[in-house]
């Protein structure tokens, strides 16, 4: 049995959400005739109180598109250095943006309003337009930290008055839902873009909704297109999402205390260093003494249980739906006798 806990992208689609797949009707979508399509854009945008939405293949495109749309080039973004927008997603921002980006020395991912204010260029030809801000919540190299709501508040406050557009990467703003009894709208009612993973902790096996009002998510569609995102019969894998929004939010909960569990019994071991306070579902840990990242996840990888070594000595772990009870059980044997 292989435990995998390299990432909750692993996840894989239970046999109730393949029914709800094979039993969806389907229309070309780049028409705007996917009924699947349609409805989960409709139900998604109406969860989180915005006025529209748009299906996109990842993560990945749906941020960067909104970037494309809130900005034009020689313009600046401000982010976390951390940011999966600045670090993960190939220079998108300056291929396809022609943006050059701004990073902040936040806490685990987390930027303050304080320090988004001092980022913000003087109305200066010499320099770059400060155009966006883009936030991650949950921060994934913050160790799937949470932002506290009332510091986006106060960084939207900031934005409106130095008339920058906010978006938000909420590849797992789920976690950060569950994790802070928070809901959907209050993130609708803040940000002037969102985008959310579903084929994360979710479990669906693809796709990312971008929110936004009517206008940018008709210049988003666009967007989409350019960068060759429409699809066509896609109502097959968007029923995967409906089928997550409605069965698999709630059930997070249960990720985020596995992810707990895995990070006490880390902490009792001497080969471990600092693991990041445990907030949603990623424990992120630091390898020391007799281990190295590498040596240890090739250790643990003789037992099958598969996570990544991020650095030359850190570890990420991250749980999931497809993360057993049975697994975690397991798990913590073996970390015990190591």
């Amino acid at each position: 049995m292989i435990t995998e806990l390299r990432s909750d992208t692993f996840t894989k689609p239970s046999p109730a959400m393949l029914e709800a797949m094979f039993n969806a009707p389907v229309g070309d979508d780049v028409f705007g005739e996917d009924p699947t399509i349609n409805k989960l854009e409709a139900l998604s945008a109406e969860m989180f109180g915005m006025q529209a939405a748009l299906f996109c293949p990842s993560g990945t495109m749906t941020n960067q598109i909104a970037i494309k749309c809130h900005t034009q080039p020689g313009d600046e973004v401000i982010c976390d250095k951390a940011s999966h927008v600045y670090i993960y997603e190939g220079g998108g921002i300056a291929f396809n943006s022609g943006c050059q980006v701004k990073t902040i020395e936040g806490d685990k991912g987390r930027v303050t309003a304080l320090q988004v204010i001092e980022a913000i260029n003087a109305d200066d030809i010499h320099k770059a337009k400060s155009k966006l801000v883009s936030l991650e919540n949950t921060a994934n190299r913050g160790g799937g930290s949470c932002y506290n709501f009332i510091d986006i508040q106060e960084i939207k406050e900031v934005c409106s008055i130095n008339k920058l557009s906010l978006h938000l990467d909420g590849a797992r703003l789920w976690n950060a839902l569950i994790a802070n009894k928070e809901t959907p709208k209050q993130y609708g009612q803040i940000f002037d873009s969102i985008s959310v993973c579903l084929s994360k902790g979710m479990g669906a096996p693809v796709g990312s909704l971008l929110f936004g009002d009517i206008e940018f998510i008709k210049k988003a569609r666009r967007v989409r297109k350019v960068f060759g995102g429409g699809m066509r019969q896609a109502g097959f894998i968007a029923a995967a999402s409906i089928y997550a929004i409605e069965h698999n939010f709630d059930r997070l909960i249960e990720d985020h205390q596995h992810a707990k569990k895995i990070a006490e019994a880390l902490a009792k071991k001497d080969f471990i260093g600092k693991i990041m306070p445990v907030e949603t579902n990623i424990i992120l840990f630091e390898v020391i003494g007799s281990y190295t990242s590498k040596t240890l996840s090739e250790k643990l990888a003789s037992y099958n249980i598969l996570c990544l070594a991020i650095s030359t000595t850190h570890i990420r772990m991250v749980t999931h739906l497809d993360f057993t009870k049975e697994m975690l059980s397991n798990l913590l044997l073996i970390i015990e006798v190591l």
